[in-house]
């Protein structure tokens, strides 16, 4: 019994080891830019990359803030973010149900459709659908970046919501049909929050990939006021820039809003990761 007992412990030691070190691995980075953004320029030349600010610079921020426009691209990022995430979340739960619940002869040429597009990248389609998006009109304009933006989350949306609600009983579905419930109604009143875990992972990836997106806005808007968040953090960067300092207080603001979000949801985001890695 004690020789088990002190592997327990050597065990657990290890453990609690391991996930301390990538908890440090994690967590230092960001502690680090964060305190980058308190010197000047010449500071950080000069001294340690690692070490504190011997003067600690306050302006960095509010000068970033204002040079980047932050203002706007926050508000325009959160914009993008919530209309993509809600149509995102209904049009491929709909779509789920339909191909789960609602078979027809085409049922697996459409579905198969959106599983193909599961497999393409933003790189392969960035020249058409720049045409395309030029061609109708839609350039510099924010339904031109939300369409596509839409139409890239729904595929794997499709996917988790169609093998979830496939594993909901019938006898659920019929039930609701014989008590008078529409397919509308029965969607909103029973689908809906028996898949709320797998609704709270399409929800986490569609944030986590639309607030993150750099390429498409890009070359989708040329206007200051319809970019987003990461575009205003790259003007900071590049072959000309040298305003370490601004750089990082860019860096830090741009992260400031997903830390937020996992603090906040973080228990929400471990539990829909968890069902979505079952069902999915």
């Amino acid at each position: 019994m004690a020789d088990i007992r002190k592997t327990n412990q050597i065990s657990l030691f290890l453990m609690y080891f391991v996930v301390i070190i990538f908890a440090i691995l994690a967590i230092y980075p960001v502690f680090w830019v964060i305190i980058q953004a308190f010197k000047t320029t010449q500071e950080y030349m000069t001294t340690s990359k690692l070490s504190f600010p011997q003067r600690w610079y306050y302006n960095n921020y509010p000068l970033a803030w204002e040079m980047g426009k932050f203002g706007i691209l926050i508000l325009n990022s959160l914009l993008y973010t919530s209309v993509t995430v809600t149509s995102v979340i209904i049009l491929s739960f709909m779509a789920g149900f339909a191909f789960a619940k609602l078979p027809a002869k085409l049922t697996p040429f459409f579905h198969g459709l959106f599983i193909i597009g599961i497999l393409l990248t933003l790189q392969s389609i960035l020249v058409p659908l720049y045409l395309m998006i030029n061609a109708v009109g839609l350039y510099n304009t924010r339904l031109g970046v939300l369409i596509p933006y839409i139409g890239i989350g729904l595929p794997f949306g499709v996917y988790l919501s169609t093998e979830y609600i496939k594993s909901i009983p019938e006898s659920v579905i019929e039930s609701a049909r014989l008590d008078g419930a529409r397919y509308l109604r029965i969607f909103w009143s029973i689908i809906m929050p028996i898949a709320a875990p797998v609704a709270a992972t399409v929800a986490i990836l569609s944030v986590t990939g639309t607030w993150n997106e750099f390429m498409l806005i890009n070359i989708l808007v040329s206007k200051t006021e319809l970019k987003s968040l990461p575009v205003g953090i790259n003007q900071f960067s590049g072959a000309r820039a040298s305003d370490f300092g601004k750089q990082f207080s860019a860096l830090a603001i741009g992260m400031a809003p997903m830390i937020t979000f996992y603090l906040i949801f973080r228990k929400k985001i471990t539990k829909g990761v968890s069902a979505g890695a079952v069902k999915g």
